[in-house]
């Protein structure tokens, strides 16, 4: 597996931005409708459900902020039911459900419509991802032009992005998901692949993992 630094190569964002207009890149959000008592449950076991839900409304409009200028067809992909009024533009966001048993069943329906419809490289990314950035992103499609597959490896075990560029199904199998064994299993799907991997990143899971970061403060000061 070709492991490369995420700064080899970097360029300027006009210059990632030119390279990305004229591509077919469709990138996958998966997302859990916001509501009460339905997400970022171990949050809430330290903030409440009423704060967990405010945070996770805040990483949503974080996410749709880095991904609104981005220069790919966007597929949001909701838990539960679409909604038409939410933070997610109807001009820009293309909504759907996803579809399956779990999430490695969900994913792959969604990959796999997406190749089904002529798209060249395709990313998954969540949308509760603080430290990711829209430059973050545009380099993960770039990666696809020289390798088979882009994985950004969460420091929980998991990840936060995965792309390729030809439907690999076992990728999808045979996971724990939402275990620390995601990451690992995975990286054994794609030993003897040429396999770009992105910087560690946190994602928001837990107390732990935002209780140092300004941009939580205004929600977690009276905790």
């Amino acid at each position: 597996m070709g492991v490369l630094s995420p700064n080899e190569n970097k360029s300027d964002e006009q210059a990632i931005r030119f390279e990305l207009v004229n591509s077919k890149n469709l990138l996958l959000i998966f997302t859990r409708n916001p509501e009460l008592g339905k997400c970022k449950t171990r949050l809430a076991a330290t903030v409440g459900e009423n704060v967990a839900l405010e945070i996770y409304k805040f990483l949503l409009q974080h996410t749709a902020n880095i991904t609104k200028n981005l220069y790919a067809t966007k597929h949001v992909y909701y838990s539960e039911g679409i909604w038409e009024d939410d933070t997610w533009d109807n001009a820009i966001f293309n909504k759907k459900i996803q579809e399956g048993s779990d999430l490695g069943v969900r994913m792959h329906n969604a990959f796999l419509e997406g190749f089904k419809n002529d798209f060249e490289h395709i990313i998954v990314i969540g949308s509760d991802m603080y430290d990711l950035s829209q430059e973050d992103i545009e380099q993960a499609f770039i990666q696809l032009n020289t390798n088979d597959y882009v994985i950004g490896p969460a420091t929980d075990g998991g990840y936060y992005l995965l792309g390729m560029k030809t439907l690999n199904s076992d990728i999808f199998k045979n996971k724990s998901w939402g275990t620390n064994t995601v990451l690992k299993d995975t990286l054994k799907d794609l030993e003897n692949t040429k396999t770009h991997i992105l910087e560690a990143k946190n994602d928001v899971d837990i107390y732990e993992d935002i209780q140092n970061i300004k941009a939580f403060t205004p929600f977690i000061k009276n905790i």
